[in-house]
């Protein structure tokens, strides 16, 4: 099984780059955003739990969204693998990650993190901000302060799969076929290693 985590700032791209993974690797994504929305549309015990904490306005504890990934790895026993987007984003959330999918009998194969300068991020978001409509996309003030937050948050969990020999960061930057294909190299001399063992 191929599972990746697939890492960057608000506007690296993760969005283009994992449509395009799953379609060449036949992996099931799993964005945190997308499954607490169906749990809840669902009505399930875990999505009735989420609702009444963000209705309230506090976030959903690990533990819950954990539980979230659980059931949507059971349901897809069969998969290629899972590209993980926007989790973890701390380092109790991939080690509980790492937890679930051991009890699954599998387990990250790589943290692949597109790198993009503030800057270049800056540029991106405000574009995407005056062609989606996206208020956050169009505050040069609030999405430095998205990007400083990401960069200050997610650096120990990039430190915690570097410690597991399995980080490994991507130019962000350039055209999309050629950043895919960067990223295709890595998951594919990783496959390769993985057939030699």
């Amino acid at each position: 099984m191929l599972n990746i985590v697939l890492f960057g700032p608000p506007g690296a791209g993760k969005g283009t780059q994992s449509q395009k993974l799953i379609d060449k690797y036949n992996l099931i994504h799993l964005s945190t955003g997308d499954l607490l929305r169906s749990e809840i549309a669902a009505g399930t015990e875990l999505g009735l739990k989420a609702k009444s904490l963000m209705d309230n306005g506090l976030l959903v504890p690990d533990e819950v969204v954990i539980g979230m990934i659980s059931n949507k790895v059971q349901e897809n026993r069969n998969a290629g693998g899972f590209i993980f987007d926007g989790f973890p984003r701390t380092v109790p959330q991939a080690q509980g990650l790492d937890k679930l999918l051991l009890e699954h009998g599998t387990q990250i194969s790589c943290m692949i993190a597109l790198k993009v300068d503030d800057e270049e991020l800056t540029k991106r978001l405000l574009l995407r901000g005056k062609t989606s409509g996206r208020p956050d996309d169009q505050n040069e003030e609030l999405i430095r302060k998205r990007v400083d937050e990401y960069n200050t948050k997610t650096t120990p969990v990039a430190d915690y799969y570097s410690g597991q020999g399995k980080y490994f960061a991507v130019d962000g930057i350039g055209e999309i076929d050629e950043i895919f294909a960067a990223i295709c190299n890595q998951i594919d001399s990783l496959k390769a290693k993985k057939e030699e063992k």
